[in-house]
């Protein structure tokens, strides 16, 4: 019996075009409907597209309509349903984002690929760094950091020159933006289960910001960070160009 599926696409008209296209010669259910979501543009979409859909038991295939495409397959509107039966799927755990605003609200969110700390100010931030509990670093004065998945370390972690992941691991990175203090400190590998707390040292002077996949907190006081393994994201890839591939792929280019 044939899968039904849902397809999706950002508003790129390349995108539009496609998911036209497709629906035209497989169909097309809701999403709270179908068996699998298909996934149209870029990485961005893709994160949109598996946030949006952390509620529904389908699993998510993504092909390449955007300009950036490490979590898609290719996109071709032929045998669609053959590559569907053969996709293998890989399944990751989000982080969770906890901050409290200067003004004393409180922010939550998830984020597949990293949660990260940016000065918003002209000022490099300085940031007290403390791990389950324990302080690690009393100040680190930089232009941001970063805690990542191994799902998004080829992503801002890697153009930070934090490490390169293997999915599966049990391991998160913390890396730093552009260190001052301690000079060209680059981070640390943190076990998966780690809670990570980050507190703005100076917030009034050093506006700091906190960005979990897009979704943005202005003037943070302090962000805690930890994996949330209750949550996970199911994603469909071609066989033999799943993200363990992209990743080893990645580190010989």
């Amino acid at each position: 019996m044939d899968r039904k599926i849902a397809f999706v696409a950002s508003d790129a008209p390349s995108a539009q075009t496609a998911r036209a296209a497709l629906i035209g010669r497989y169909g097309n259910v809701p999403e709270d409907e179908a068996d699998v979501i298909v996934a149209l543009g870029g990485d961005g979409f893709m994160l949109q597209t598996l946030h949006g859909t952390q509620n529904l038991t389908a699993p998510v295939y993504g092909m390449n309509r955007g300009t950036v495409g490490f979590l898609m397959n290719e996109y071709s509107e032929t045998d669609l349903r053959e590559r569907l039966s053969a996709a293998e799927e890989e399944v990751i755990n989000p982080l969770a984002m906890k901050a409290q605003g200067a003004d004393g609200t409180m922010h939550e969110a998830l984020a597949i690929n990293e949660v990260s700390l940016l000065r918003a100010g002209p000022q490099a931030a300085k940031l007290r760094i403390t791990i389950d509990g324990r302080l690690r670093l009393e100040e680190l004065i930089c232009d941001g950091a970063l805690v990542s998945t191994p799902a998004g370390s080829t992503a801002y972690n890697y153009s930070a020159h934090g490490p390169i992941l293997p999915i599966g691991s049990d391991v998160l990175a913390l890396t730093a933006v552009a260190a001052f203090r301690p000079r060209r400190w680059r981070g640390a590998l943190l076990p998966k289960k780690a809670h990570v707390r980050f507190d703005v040292i100076n917030p009034e002077k050093r506006p700091v910001m906190a960005d979990a996949d897009s979704i943005w907190v202005e003037n943070v006081l302090w962000v805690e960070i930890r994996s949330e393994s209750e949550v996970e994201h199911r994603i469909l890839f071609d066989p033999g160009h799943g993200l363990e591939e992209r990743l080893l792929r990645e580190q010989f280019v």
